[in-house]
């Protein structure tokens, strides 16, 4: 009984102080590198809160407009766990805060940045420093005064550590519970291993047989000395080392497989964080920019100076810059958010070839360059207008990279496919670079990031569509000697029916278009470019306001205009619905927005009204118009 007593003790201490010891370092390892990892986290976050609020808060602190520094600081209280924001001037003056700021609100001495913890508040200052492009204004500084000796001022932001507190308290109580669970598991498994050392030795094959079957829970019965017990002894160390590692090696999958998928929400929610900020950015950009483009027009159509008329190309040169990047990030959005649903249809590739040639012609001419379109009676079965927009950016990218020589388009019957390229002789891209040239933001000869050459976007755009379609795409490039963009879409039978008569500038005479909008600028730009195409416009910030002007004017709408987004209980849709039950169902309706959010993309496709997303270009505009007179004339034609 003594030895059986021993050899049971021993079994005990052999089975859990290993495993308890080795638990407790691995979940000790575990736990504090992920609380680690959770601090780390929080800091990097507000860092990065805190240089961009300083960014943007640089030309507001250098021209000490208090108004457009409290906006920030107010529109910055809507991120998570954000509790106060403040800015001082470099004298360590209040500029402008908002939220909780009894530790905001105090300045910090002169230095790059500061971190303060404690307490349930992560206080965060990052000094607002001067940009070169500020520095080197020859309308703000003069003579040789250095500005940049000490910063414009700083960021102070709050971040709250309740969050992090609740994470720790979790990440602790589930490593205490699975360090339990391993300490039961070890004595449970010390026991089994016990009690089988006195089974009858008649048994020792049984549980040989029973290991070799893969229950590893089974043991041999240790009994009796010598060469018998050493056999018995030996399968037992196998059989416990096998559930060992078998056990660690689950305990190890299931620790990876938590940790990554907390991983996976954290960058999920930055994510989401990240496009809520592009969306409001966005449209808080694209309303004057909507305005700008529309009063450049009106302003362009009219009889000007030499000079003046050159100021003017420039003024429209820099905000159609602007409105490209706006309209590279709004089509990365859409795209990325799955709200860009693609409607496939037999249509001739002929004319939008043919439509791409005469708008980039200009373009290429003025940069020294031929651009060739070779006519094509191909019919392919795609998206017209996705398809379009993938050829436009292949174009647009062939012209950017080309210094000199020619541009063709070409469009080739390949077995049951249609093959469409854009040839350039243009710079080239190595091999090596030939797969990343399609990510965001990737731009290969122009590392001083120059805007006039874009954001980077154009080919990610490309992939994007043309993983949509289905559409394979094709490169084939040489340093030096150009490259040839390709994309395969599937060939339609040719049809025939009769072809509607396009639109000229007369046919905009005396149509009569309502306005819908309640920004001043834009609806005075808008009202202005339509009256110059010759439109008979009534507008109005209100849905009352607009009957009522329509019943003065005793006229009926043709068209409708209207922003989304409105004073009062009514969208823009619903303004919309409301006429088309007065005027008719069929009254042709086109929807405006500053808002790049998903929702209104899925409500406006819902209720079969197109949307154009601020800023619109005129030709945009005007296109869009087109198509819905057309399409009330088809309509008319077939009743």
């Amino acid at each position: 009984m003594k030895i059986d007593l021993d050899i049971r003790a021993r079994v005990l201490i052999a089975a859990i102080v290993p495993t308890l010891v080795l638990g407790i370092l691995l979940t000790a390892l575990l736990t504090f590198s992920r609380l680690g990892d959770l601090e780390e986290a929080l800091n990097q976050r507000g860092h990065a809160i805190a240089r961009q609020l300083a960014a943007s808060a640089e030309y507001g602190l250098f021209s000490g407009n208090r108004e457009v520094l409290q906006r920030l600081t107010e529109s910055a209280l809507g991120t998570s766990d954000l509790y106060g924001v403040a800015i001082h001037d470099r004298d360590g003056s209040l500029m402008a805060s908002a939220g909780l700021q009894q530790h905001a609100g105090q300045p910090l001495p002169q230095g790059d940045q500061s971190i303060e913890g404690g307490g349930q508040l992560l206080r965060i200052a990052e000094p607002v420093k001067l940009s070169q492009s500020l520095e080197q204004d020859p309308y703000t500084l003069t003579g040789n005064v250095s500005v940049r000796e000490r910063p414009l001022g700083e960021v102070v932001v709050l971040i709250s550590r309740e969050t992090l507190d609740s994470r720790k308290l979790n990440q602790i109580g589930t490593a205490s519970i699975t360090l339990l669970l391993v300490l039961g598991g070890s004595i449970g498994l010390a026991f089994v291993m016990s009690s089988s050392v006195s089974r009858p030795i008649q048994r020792i094959a049984e549980a040989m047989a029973a290991i070799g079957r893969g229950e590893l829970a089974s043991r041999v019965p240790v009994e009796g000395r010598g060469l018998l017990r050493q056999l018995a002894e030996g399968i037992n160390d196998m059989a416990a080392r096998l559930t060992v590692a078998h056990s660690s090696q689950e305990q190890r999958i299931s620790a990876a497989t938590v940790q990554l998928r907390e991983r996976t929400e954290e960058a999920e929610r930055a994510n989401h964080a990240k496009s809520r900020f592009l969306a409001a950015a966005s449209h808080d950009l694209r309303q004057p920019m909507h305005a700008l483009g529309l009063f450049i027009a009106d302003l362009s159509r009219k009889e000007h100076s030499p000079d003046t008329r050159q100021l003017i190309e420039r003024i429209a040169a820099s905000a159609e810059a602007m409105e490209n990047l706006l309209d590279s990030l709004l089509d990365i959005s859409k795209l990325d958010a799955g709200v860009v649903s693609s409607t496939p249809r037999p249509f001739a590739l002929g004319p939008i070839l043919e439509r791409i040639g005469n708008d980039y012609d200009h373009a290429a001419r003025e940069r020294g360059l031929r651009l060739r379109v070779r006519p094509t009676l191909l019919w392919v079965h795609s998206d017209p207008l996705l398809l379009e927009r993938i050829l436009i950016n292949l174009v647009s990218n062939a012209l950017r990279y080309t210094r000199r020589g020619a541009i063709m388009v070409t469009a080739r019957k390949r077995g049951e496919n249609v093959l469409i390229e854009v040839r350039d002789s243009g710079v080239g891209i190595a091999p090596e670079e030939q797969s990343n040239i399609f990510l965001e933001f990737v731009q290969l000869e122009n590392p001083a990031r120059d805007r006039s050459r874009g954001l980077g976007l154009g080919l990610a755009i490309v992939r994007r569509l043309a993983d949509l379609l289905y559409h394979p795409l094709t490169l084939r490039s040489q340093p030096g000697r150009g490259s040839v963009f390709g994309i395969m879409t599937p060939i339609a039978p040719a049809e025939t029916g009769p072809a509607l008569k396009p639109l000229t500038e007369q046919d905009f005479l005396g149509r009569v278009v309502t306005v819908i909008d309640d920004d001043v600028l834009a609806q005075e730009s808008l009202v202005g470019l339509l009256r110059a195409w010759g439109c008979f416009v009534v507008a109005s910030d209100s849905l009352p306001g607009l009957l009522e002007a329509l019943e003065e004017l005793e006229v009926e709408p043709e068209v409708i205009i209207s922003d989304y987004r409105l004073p009062g209980e009514y969208t823009g849709l619903e303004i919309i619905a409301n006429l088309r039950q007065r005027f008719g169902a069929e009254l042709p309706a086109l929807l405006l927005s500053g808002d790049t959010g998903p929702d209104t993309l899925r409500e406006a496709t819902a209720r079969h009204v197109p949307l154009l997303h601020k800023p619109v270009r005129p030709a945009k505009l005007r296109a869009a118009m087109t198509h819905l007179l057309q399409s009330q004339i088809k309509v008319s034609t077939d009743a």
